[in-house]
């Protein structure tokens, strides 16, 4: 079975294990992701996958404000003990999250949080968008599957580019830190505001604000 070059790199992040050990891991998991993870904590193959099992139930839940209170996040990072929860680099790894949402605005935490029927919706968008490009349609179906990609790494958090290091997304920076302090830590949720989202901004009638002076 071909496995897929996308679940190799999206598995490489996840875990921190090797390409060929998550290619060979992929092929016996039949491109399954989950599965993949468990067949390298098995092996005992990549830090992050080795802890990925264990239970982080501590951590923070942390706030950022940003742009003279226009923006508010706030998030929930787990780790597996209130010891780590409580150290200077946890509490830095929480902030750089909080500022990356706020920064970034993603939708979620993840792509397996993408409702499938939002999926189904970008993929119908894209396709017609390839299609009125003059694309050729026997094309057009790899072409939405590479936009679908850019799709997952705009609004999915795991797979942004890091604002502080665009050279790493933030799976990557979270096995980083599952590698040096040593835990499981988990992003579970967060939530951002940004002031006036939503709202129907009020627009002036200039012609009707001077006419009514002028009746005055």
């Amino acid at each position: 079975m071909a496995v897929d070059a996308k679940a190799v790199k999206e598995l490489r992040e996840r875990t921190g294990a090797g390409m060929l050990d998550c290619k060979k891991a992929l092929e016996e998991a039949n491109n399954d992701i989950n599965k993949a993870i468990e067949i390298l904590r098995e092996k005992g193959l990549g830090a992050a996958a080795n802890k990925a099992g264990r239970i982080a139930t501590e951590g923070v839940v942390q706030s950022y404000i940003h742009a003279g209170g226009r923006i508010g996040v706030l998030v929930e990072v787990n780790c597996e003990t209130d010891f780590v929860a409580l150290t200077d680099q946890f509490k830095e790894f929480a902030r750089d999250i909080a500022m990356q949402i706020a920064a970034a605005n993603p939708r979620y935490v993840s792509r397996e949080e993408v409702p499938q029927e939002d999926i189904e919706k970008e993929k119908e968008i894209l396709k017609a968008q390839a299609l009125n490009e003059g694309k050729p349609e026997k094309i057009v179906e790899k072409m939405v599957e590479g936009r679908i990609g850019k799709y997952y790494e705009e609004f999915c958090l795991m797979e942004q580019s890091f604002v502080k290091d665009p050279d790493k997304t933030i799976a990557q920076l979270l096995n980083e830190k599952i590698s040096t302090i040593g835990e499981n830590i988990s992003i579970r949720r967060f939530a951002r505001y940004e002031l006036g989202e939503g709202l129907e901004k009020k627009v002036d009638n200039f012609v009707e604000e001077v006419m009514s002076q002028v009746k005055q």
